[in-house]
């Protein structure tokens, strides 16, 4: 049981290091707080000190945030960034950071891809914003892809992953993921009356659709290098998925070949069933749950609690009062195979 042991923490804010399980009086935070989500890029990380010492950070300072157990093995990291705003009043200092997607946000760029798939898109604004990449997927790939500067990198990068159906996230180590999610790269469990301080599940209407998908010609019929032309009949070249009574159209003009228009097709279908059930639960800490994982809730005593979710979302927090906790927001995990 996580509750009898001694939260820790090991931070590094430019030239600074506090480690508690080194020196566990060495602690000056009176809240530490770090916010993970895939669906509100970027993560960030918010430090409040007491004035007595300890870290001096300094604006654009690198950080990174490893939490555990003083008496349990080790630390996990689970924050790289770079501060963005420090102040201070007679008592406290507060320090608040943001992941690498940072760069992202700041990166305007007007450039047209031929021929390129969305991964390797990705991975060139990754380079251009300077940020290391991870798993990336190939997705859609595009006969043209045009990036504009009215809005950022990174809101082009979430628009390529909802069209390719994957999610889009910084891991720990500052690493872009783009990458389709499945069952998870770690299952995680949480026992019932073990783990669990609160649970919650919501389950929505009106998930049972049928998704239709196509660009803004019938390019498909003449093959990838054929240029657009006007039409009313999309249906050769549309994509689809589902079989439920409720529509959803999905138009967008880079989606200029058949299995573009498919894959978008069940992209969109797999985003509806995933919002359809989702949920939150708060646990004594757990490092080691990130985004990309699976969460599989076991034990609770009611119907329709116990099941695998997708973890979206994970906030750790530590603080005098109530120790470490572990907040985790998780979504169904769509039952749609990715075309």
């Amino acid at each position: 049981m996580t509750t009898l042991l001694t939260p820790a923490y090991r931070l590094v804010i430019g030239k600074h290091r506090v480690d508690t399980t080194v020196e566990p009086k060495a602690s000056a935070s009176t809240d530490l707080l770090v916010t993970l989500d895939i669906d509100a890029l970027p993560d960030t990380a918010a430090l409040t000190l007491g004035q007595v010492g300890g870290i001096a950070p300094a604006l654009e300072d690198t950080a990174t945030i490893e939490l555990g157990y003083a008496d349990n093995g080790g630390l996990t990291q689970v924050f790289t960034g770079t501060v963005d705003l420090f102040d201070a009043s007679l008592l406290t200092r507060r320090v608040a950071a943001t992941s690498t997607a940072r760069a992202l946000m700041r990166l305007f760029v007007d450039k047209s891809y031929e021929g390129q798939s969305a991964g390797e898109i990705v991975r060139d604004l990754a380079g251009r914003a300077k940020i290391d990449t991870g798993a990336i997927d190939d997705g859609i790939r595009f006969p043209v892809y045009v990036i504009e500067s009215r809005k950022n990198a990174l809101a082009h990068i979430r628009e390529l992953a909802a069209l390719c159906g994957v999610d889009a996230y910084v891991d720990a180590m500052g690493k872009l993921v783009f990458q389709a999610f499945t069952q998870g790269r770690v299952i995680h469990d949480v026992d019932y009356a073990k783990q669990v301080l609160s649970l919650e599940v919501d389950r929505l209407a009106n998930a049972d659709v049928s998704v239709k998908a196509f660009g803004e010609s019938p390019v498909a019929q003449a093959g990838s290098d054929a240029w657009g032309w006007l039409t009313k009949n999309f249906s050769p070249m549309a994509g689809s998925a589902g079989d439920g009574p409720l529509p959803v159209l999905v138009e967008r003009a880079s989606l200029r070949t058949s299995s573009a228009a498919a894959t978008a097709a069940s992209a969109t279908l797999r985003a509806v069933q995933r919002r359809a059930v989702h949920g939150s639960v708060r646990m004594p800490g757990r490092p080691e749950v990130s985004l990309g994982d699976a969460l599989r809730v076991r034990d609770v005593p009611l119907d329709g609690f116990n099941d695998t979710y997708q973890v979206r979302r994970v906030v750790h927090r530590i603080t005098k009062a109530e120790g470490f906790v572990t907040t985790v927001d998780f979504a169904a995990i769509p039952s749609e195979a990715l075309k």
